[in-house]
């Protein structure tokens, strides 16, 4: 086990360092970064050239990268924002919790809809609750979230008005502030869902078609053990990977879900970089997601090997 983990940090670490390699070179195949990093506007050509010393451009490539990798990994600064000045760092930390509270919220819908639909079709194949599960993962998968998420908001805000259209709530408590978490999160989640609900089906399917379950029932088991002791449990690792990889997306923001529902993320703050062409923001946010995507499979990989001992012996 300490072999299996050790070389899961390992993995991880390169491919952090691989990811600020590619926005290295990003940055340079767009010619001098002076003019992606700084509002140059006008200048002298003493500035100019004490800005290149400070950027450590009169050094060769690789140590330009080497000092470009100890800002990004070890100090964490990728410079200010060319549109608000604010530090690229102080930008993502003021919109990650939004992005983080929507994405456990929309998170959270999909377990509540993906597995529990999931397994019933499963447990009922051909029957009507199986006919009502794959009409809603169809469905789930044939929606565009942008439009789904206009249509929430015409129904529930502009027709019933039980909903409020857009923002974070703030400033509310109790039952108002949840309010504003429904829509975007039904919104975020519901393509999310279909697809955990058809990954739960089909790994079900497979194990309970499977012989252990055929021994299971020949010796009496009870169908709730059957069903949740051995069914669901080896049919967990499919799904275990793509909802980690929903719950990683979900927190790096999402931009249509944010921008249609006026949500102050990090998919809306690196959607208004690129508009903006605001480079020190777009690599800040980069580095962010690429972290929490490496950070989720690193703890993917760990419960795999919890799950089946047969991954952290191989």
């Amino acid at each position: 086990m300490r072999t299996f983990i050790l070389r899961r940090i390992i993995f991880m670490i390169l491919s952090i360092v691989a990811a600020t390699l590619i926005v290295f070179i990003l940055s340079r195949l767009q010619g001098d970064p002076r003019y992606l990093m700084l509002n140059t506007g006008y200048t002298t050509p003493e500035i100019w050239e004490e800005w290149g010393r400070k950027m450590h451009l009169d050094k060769p490539v690789a140590i330009q990268y080497f000092y470009f990798m100890y800002d990004g990994l070890i100090k964490w600064d990728f410079g200010v924002s060319l549109k608000t000045s604010i530090p690229s760092m102080e930008m993502v930390r003021a919109f990650g919790p939004a992005s983080l509270q929507l994405g456990l919220s929309a998170f959270v819908f999909v377990l509540l809809t993906g597995i529990p639909i999931g397994i019933l079709s499963a447990v009922k194949r051909g029957s009507i609750w199986d006919a009502v599960g794959r009409t809603f993962a169809v469905f789930g998968q044939a929606l565009p979230p942008f439009w789904l998420g206009i249509m929430l908001i015409l129904i529930f805000s502009v027709n019933l008005d039980i909903l409020p259209s857009g923002t974070r709530g703030e400033g509310t408590t109790g039952w108002e502030k949840v309010s504003y978490f429904i829509m975007p999160a039904v919104t975020l989640g519901w393509l999310a869902s279909a697809g955990l609900m058809r990954l739960v089906r089909s790994s079900m399917l497979e194990v309970l078609d499977s012989e252990f379950v055929k021994l299971a029932r020949a010796k009496g088991a009870s169908s709730r053990t059957i069903i949740w002791k051995h069914a669901f449990r080896n049919a967990l690792i499919p799904p275990l990977t793509f909802a980690a990889l929903i719950v990683a997306g979900f927190i790096a923001g999402t931009v249509v879900t944010e921008t249609v529902f006026a949500w102050p993320g990090l998919g809306f703050m690196t959607f208004q970089a690129i508009i903006n062409n605001d480079f020190p923001v777009m690599m800040a946010a980069v580095m962010v997601f690429t972290v929490i995507y490496v950070l989720t499979v690193f703890i993917v990989d760990i419960l795999y090997a919890f799950i089946d001992p047969r991954i952290r012996h191989s």
